[in-house]
């Protein structure tokens, strides 16, 4: 295939139109179209799929990062196992979640119940082999959900290949650090939990842009001291109300973490004009140019960033016409990827 990187797309690319295969790309992309435990609206198994197809109206040229498509970016097709264990996964959660989550007592739905549960580990295991074998490549894993549950099986691959500890950024509107909500070992509301409790590896947790968080959640990363940084909504809007420079702050969120860090990005920590049809949209939250400055920041102060997840990007499921949430996620996810390349001496910032 003859590549011209101001051409438009050819039809038989991959990602962002891109040449590259996954052994001469440098960054391999995994989707986990996988959202059985989305307890509000969904759609987020179709985000890898939305994120693909928006991906070739991508422009090459980044205002950040120096060509950041030659080192190379691959996307895996989408797994059919994982499809269908989504399949019947929801078909069972969704029994549970229209019982409020309460199941004891109730034999059909406890059953129900530990077969979501035992599908969300088979996910988390295949995730866990694709990322471990990406990884062994010598290559860069970034994981495309899908709901947020779907990094968890990356992340305990990432530490089981390395001895140094690492931190994780995490964009969000929501904590995560629910304890198995609505009874889900392995929620979407839960994976920050179940990182802080069962992968000792990562050492920060820095949250950025919090804004709907119940009380369990304030009180259990209060209790973890200085491993759990939040910066929630709020603060960031009181501060930029009294004059701060959103530079210094992007600086500072920099500062609190690791040399290496994992970049979990939910697409429901921007502000909802962003990708209004996620699953658990909340008002206010991130400018697209505020997640850029801290991950520009990150970089400037030689950060390494040593993976990424994006997830629950969701179409609008009213309208197959209205391609605004992929066209989002197509452009965060290819921000992140010059980013990380830039992190990693790959690419240049420029």
């Amino acid at each position: 295939m003859v590549f011209h990187p101001n051409a438009p797309a050819r039809p038989d690319s991959g990602i962002f139109g891109l040449p590259f295969t996954e052994a001469d790309a440098s960054l391999v992309l995994v989707p986990v179209p996988w959202e059985a435990t989305t307890s509000y609206g969904g759609g987020a198994a179709d985000g890898p799929r939305v994120i693909r197809e928006a991906s070739k109206q991508v422009d090459l040229y980044d205002l950040d990062v120096e060509k950041p498509y030659v080192a190379g970016i691959h996307m895996l097709p989408e797994p059919e196992d994982v499809i269908a264990w989504n399949g019947q996964a929801k078909a069972l959660a969704t029994k549970i979640i229209e019982a409020g989550g309460e199941t004891k007592g109730d034999a059909q739905l406890e059953n129900a119940l530990a077969k979501v549960n035992a599908l969300s580990d088979a996910v988390n295991g295949w995730v866990e082999r694709e990322t471990a074998r990406v990884l062994a490549a010598g290559k860069i894993a970034g994981i495309v959900g899908g709901d947020h549950s779907v990094p968890f099986g990356a992340l305990r691959a990432l530490a089981a290949s390395r001895s140094e500890p690492f931190g994780i950024l995490h964009f969000d509107a929501h904590s995560d650090t629910r304890r198995a909500y609505e009874g889900f070992t392995h929620s979407h509301a839960s994976i920050m939990h179940n990182v802080l409790e069962h992968i000792p590896s990562v050492a920060q947790l820095v949250q950025v842009g919090i804004r709907d968080v119940c009380e369990e959640e304030i009180l259990y990363t209060r209790s973890l001291g200085e491993r759990v940084m939040m910066f929630t909504d709020r603060d960031l809007a009181v501060r930029r109300d009294e004059g701060q420079r959103f530079a210094a702050i992007a600086r500072e969120i920099a500062g609190t973490l690791p040399r290496d860090v994992w970049v979990s990005f939910d697409i429901d920590g921007l502000d909802p004009r962003f990708c209004p049809h996620t699953g658990t949209p909340v008002p206010g939250g991130l400018d697209v140019h505020e997640v850029f400055a801290i991950l520009r920041a990150l970089v400037r102060e030689s950060h390494r960033i040593v993976g990424f997840d994006l997830n629950e990007v969701a179409p609008n499921q009213a309208d197959p016409e209205d391609e605004w949430d992929g066209n989002v996620g197509a452009r965060i996810l290819y921000k992140l990827c010059g980013f990380t390349f830039a992190s990693l001496g790959k690419a240049k910032l420029l």
